[in-house]
């Protein structure tokens, strides 16, 4: 709730680097194609289209960081 409303206005390449993916990695934890990744990475998130947009939240706002058994 809050990572949408405080990162709206930030592009797909920021969200991604502070999460260290690289585009790459981006597509393979979404299953898409790279270029799908390098099409939108200079958009804002409130304007990537839903589909896509509801697969990268977890991963931008580091859900799967949960999971480590540290």
């Amino acid at each position: 709730m809050f990572f949408e409303f405080k990162n709206r206005n930030k592009t797909i390449k920021e969200l991604r680097k502070s999460q260290s993916y690289t585009a790459w990695e981006l597509a393979f934890k979404l299953k898409v194609d790279t270029v799908d990744i390098t099409q939108i990475d200079y958009l804002k998130f409130k304007e990537v289209p839903e589909p896509i947009k509801s697969k990268m939240l977890p991963l931008l706002r580091g859900d799967d960081m949960d999971e480590i058994p540290w």
